[in-house]
C-alpha cells in the first residue's frame, strides 16, 4: 500500500471528507472512496492518474465541496486502496462503475472527471451501462487514447524508434524513485509539470508520486505502454470536455487534438499555455472553473438541444494560467 505523505497545509493538503468507505470491485479490489460536501448537492466523481492518488485533487475538492458532492476514490494499487493482482483497462473500468454504484442513486447524473489514467478509465468505461446510467458529462484532463510511449516527449531526443524505446524503458522502470529530494523533484519537474510550476506545487505533487509503490508504478506502467481505447473514445456519446497543457511532455498536445477529433460530442479543447501533464495541480482555479461549467450545463442545467441530438463542433480556446 503506498506511504502516504501528501503535505499537511496549503490548497494541497488533502481537505477531511464527510464520510469515507471501502468499494468492493471486480479481482477482489477494494477501493478507498471519499465523499465531501453536502449530501443532496450536485454530484462530481474525480478519477486520479497513474501513481496518484485522492490528495492529487485536493484544491477542486476543498473547492466544489461547498456547494456540490465530491466523490474521489484511489485506482487499485494507489493511495489508500491495496495492490490488486489485476492491473488492465477492463480493471480500471470495473473500478468506475463499483464506485459509481456505491455513492449515487439508482437515476443520479454527476460530471465524470478524469486526469491521465482517470481519463483513460473513462474512455475504458464508455460502454459500460453504470457509466451511461450516471455520467452527464465527462471532463478529460490531460490524457491519451493510445501511442502514449511513442508520442511522449520527456525524453529529449526526435521522435523516432531510440526515443520509444528509452521512453518505454524509463516510464516502465521499476526502480524506487527513493525520498522526495531536490534532484528528484527537479526531474519530475521536467518530466510532469511547466517549467513555471512554483516550488510548492512540486513539493506536493513530488510527495504524491513518490508515495506510490515501485511494483505499482510498474504494473500499471506496462498496461499504459500498450494502451489502445481508441474504440472508447468513438463510443463515448456523452458531453464531453478537453483540457491539456501545452508544455505537456508525457500526453503531449497531440493527443488532445485527437481526443477532440474523436469524440462524438465534444464540447470544448482547452490548452493551457506554459502548463504540463499535471493540469489540475498546475492551474487549480482554471480546471475547477470548466469543472463548474459544465455542472451547470449538463447536471443541474440543460445542454443546448443541438448539442444533445448532434453532437457539437469541438472549440479551441488557450487561456492564461
Amino acid at each position: 500500500m503506498s506511504r502516504l505523505t501528501s503535505v499537511a497545509t496549503g490548497p494541497y493538503a488533502p481537505p477531511a471528507p464527510s464520510r469515507a468507505l471501502t468499494v468492493a470491485s471486480t479481482g477482489g479490489a477494494r477501493l478507498h472512496v471519499e465523499v465531501h460536501g453536502p449530501e443532496k448537492a450536485p454530484a462530481v466523481v474525480l478519477s486520479h492518474g497513474w501513481t496518484c492518488s485522492t490528495a492529487f485533487w485536493a484544491a477542486q475538492t476543498r473547492d466544489l465541496a461547498a456547494d456540490h458532492r465530491v466523490i474521489v476514490y484511489d485506482q487499485r494499487g494507489h493511495g489508500r486502496s491495496p495492490a490488486s493482482p489485476v492491473c488492465s483497462t477492463r480493471a480500471l473500468a470495473d473500478d468506475l462503475e463499483a464506485v459509481l454504484a456505491k455513492t449515487l442513486s439508482p437515476k443520479e447524473k454527476a460530471l465524470v472527471v478524469g486526469h491521465s489514467m482517470g481519463g483513460m478509465t473513462i474512455m475504458a468505461a464508455s460502454t459500460r451501462p453504470r457509466f451511461h446510467a450516471h455520467a452527464a458529462a465527462v471532463l478529460l484532463c490531460s490524457t491519451g487514447s493510445s501511442r502514449l510511449v511513442e508520442e511522449a516527449s520527456v525524453v529529449p531526443l526526435r521522435a523516432g524508434r531510440v526515443r520509444t524505446w528509452i521512453t518505454g524503458q524509463v516510464l516502465g522502470s521499476s526502480v524506487p524513485l527513493g525520498p522526495v529530494t531536490p534532484v528528484a523533484k527537479s526531474i519530475l519537474k521536467y518530466a510532469t509539470m511547466g517549467a513555471g510550476s512554483a516550488p510548492h506545487v512540486v513539493e506536493a505533487c513530488a510527495r504524491i508520486v513518490h508515495a506510490c509503490p515501485r511494483t505499482v508504478r510498474h504494473a500499471w506502467g506496462g498496461v499504459l505502454a500498450t494502451l489502445d481505447l481508441d474504440h472508447g473514445v468513438r463510443e463515448l456519446q456523452v458531453p464531453a470536455a478537453v483540457v491539456h497543457g501545452a508544455s505537456d511532455r508525457l500526453t503531449p498536445p497531440v493527443h488532445a487534438r485527437a481526443l477532440a477529433a474523436g469524440l462524438p460530442n465534444c464540447v470544448g479543447l482547452t490548452e493551457l499555455p506554459g502548463i504540463g501533464h499535471m493540469t489540475p495541480m498546475e492551474a487549480p482555479d482554471l480546471v475547477v472553473r470548466r469543472m463548474r461549467e459544465l455542472v451547470t450545463t449538463y447536471v443541474t442545467g440543460a445542454a443546448p438541444e443541438q448539442e444533445q441530438e448532434h453532437g457539437s463542433t469541438p472549440v479551441r480556446s488557450r487561456e492564461g494560467a
